[in-house]
């Protein structure tokens, strides 16, 4: 918190440092026995009639009342990584966008409206890495419009938590009654650590996701559209543990994109009887390898924020959060009246 010479706490942030980074420290209105502030680190990303709105690393917005504040100041936009590779978010971001891609797209200035059938919110939502063509109103009516006419429902994939993250994109689909359905984050590590933790000899890589793979796939009936956004990227890799008996679905499965310098895993998925065997470690092995032959050096996954058991592991991998991601999905009766003024 900031000090004055005198020794006294002083808000040093005024409704200017709007889209900055900042860190305050507020009353508790109701707080435990001792308990008479609370501080609070992220974006302002408004200040309105007396009220703070300061989004947190994590997504979540927090509410201030003016009269609550005791200090108050600018911090760096973003904290020095300790670890993991260095990367930008908007790197990242594309990075991510072309390791899984939809089979239609279309763009609205630096805006990217994504479809494939509904496969995937990833691939089925806009991508906003730089501002639209038009006024914010204006693009979500074209957004619900676009979207509303394939017959899918509309949502914005946002960032929080980095330097260059979408904090005040955030705030306004929520004034306008967007919701957040989903939180995950993307996580980075080194590549050669995970290419030495397991043993892959017994690891199939195909360049194709075959019947087999698909056996093991946690989403069921995967149509021509969700096969095309799967094996889309620029050099992809499919890993197969084989089960027990010719008959029974492999033992564990992943995928594995490689895109100059980073790796990127999903679908890592292990038999639940299989468990605990180092089956998961064993095809990111795998995985890591090729990608090591093809010139990468970084990995980076997508972990849901309540996965605990995944985040344990990739963690134990030397892997760590970079920012959050979030769907928001437009409101119920927004999309029909889109269409009704296209």
């Amino acid at each position: 918190m900031e000090i004055s010479a005198a020794g006294r706490l002083e808000v040093r942030i005024t409704a200017a440092d709007v889209g900055k980074r900042v860190s305050v420290r507020s009353l508790i209105e109701h707080g435990a026995p001792g308990e008479k502030f609370t501080d609070t680190v992220g974006v302002l990303t408004s200040w309105d009639n007396g009220v703070l709105l300061i989004t947190r690393k994590s997504g979540e917005s927090v509410h201030i009342a003016e009269s609550a504040l005791v200090a108050g100041k600018t911090v760096p936009a973003a904290p020095a990584r300790r670890r993991g590779p260095a990367a930008s978010y908007e790197e990242l971001a594309r990075v991510a966008a072309r390791a899984w891609r939809p089979v239609e797209s279309e763009r609205l200035g630096g805006w990217e409206l994504r479809a494939a059938s509904g496969f995937t919110r990833r691939a089925n939502s806009v991508l906003p890495l730089g501002a639209p063509d038009a006024p914010l109103d204006a693009a979500l009516d074209a957004v619900r419009r676009w979207y509303g006419e394939r017959g899918l429902p509309a949502y914005v994939q946002t960032a929080t938590g980095a330097e260059g993250t979408q904090e005040l994109l955030c705030a306004e689909l929520e004034q306008r009654g967007w919701v957040r359905e989903v939180t995950a984050e993307l996580w980075v590590g080194p590549l050669a650590s995970i290419a030495d933790r397991g043993d892959p000899a017994g690891v199939v890589l195909s360049r194709q996701a075959g019947e087999e793979w698909l056996a093991r796939y946690q989403r069921k009936g995967v149509s021509e559209v969700a096969l095309r956004v799967l094996e889309s990227g620029p050099s992809v890799w499919f890993a197969t543990v084989p089960g027990e008996s010719p008959e029974a679905p492999p033992a564990a499965i992943g995928r594995c994109v490689v895109d100059g310098r980073w790796a990127g895993f999903a679908a890592v998925e292990v038999d639940p009887a299989l468990r605990r065997r180092g089956l998961g470690t064993a095809v990111m092995a795998a995985l890591a390898r090729q990608a090591l032959d093809e010139g990468a050096s970084a990995a980076w996954l997508q972990v849901e924020a309540e996965n605990a058991a995944a985040r344990a592991l990739y963690a134990g991998m030397g892997f760590a959060a970079h920012h959050a991601y979030h769907h928001y999905r437009a409101p119920e009766g927004a999309a029909a009246a889109g269409n009704r003024s296209s």
